[in-house]
């Protein structure tokens, strides 16, 4: 019993360390054409907005908003994966067949 509960604390600790590396992580996603560009991190932050002039238009401003919107969107969904694939990672090497039977990891991420 004590070395489960020895496996659990260091299984803890590993997912902890995943969480806070999970800033190091990037992903990139493109909107219209690559019109629109947005850079997120593992932590669903957006890190980085690229909008080319040529989609920049007063006249159809609402284009635009529906464009980083859409890339927005679209990034933090690939990071959220990106996140979630590196914690599963940790579970896998930490843990035979990924888990524990019957143990619901889904409060890591996972």
């Amino acid at each position: 019993m004590a070395d489960l509960f020895g496996k659990m604390n260091e299984f803890q600790q590993k997912m902890q360390e995943a969480k806070d590396n999970a800033a190091a992580i990037e992903v990139n996603a493109e909107v219209g054409g690559g019109m629109v560009k947005v850079t997120a991190n593992g932590n669903r932050q957006i890190v980085r907005l690229k909008i080319e002039p040529d989609v920049i238009d007063p006249n159809d401003a609402d284009m635009l908003e529906d464009l980083i919107i859409a890339g927005v969107n679209k990034a933090l969904a690939e990071a959220e994966s990106a996140a979630a694939e590196k914690m599963q990672e940790v579970a896998r090497n930490m843990l035979p067949g990924g888990g524990l039977p019957g143990m619901d990891l889904s409060k890591f991420g996972l």
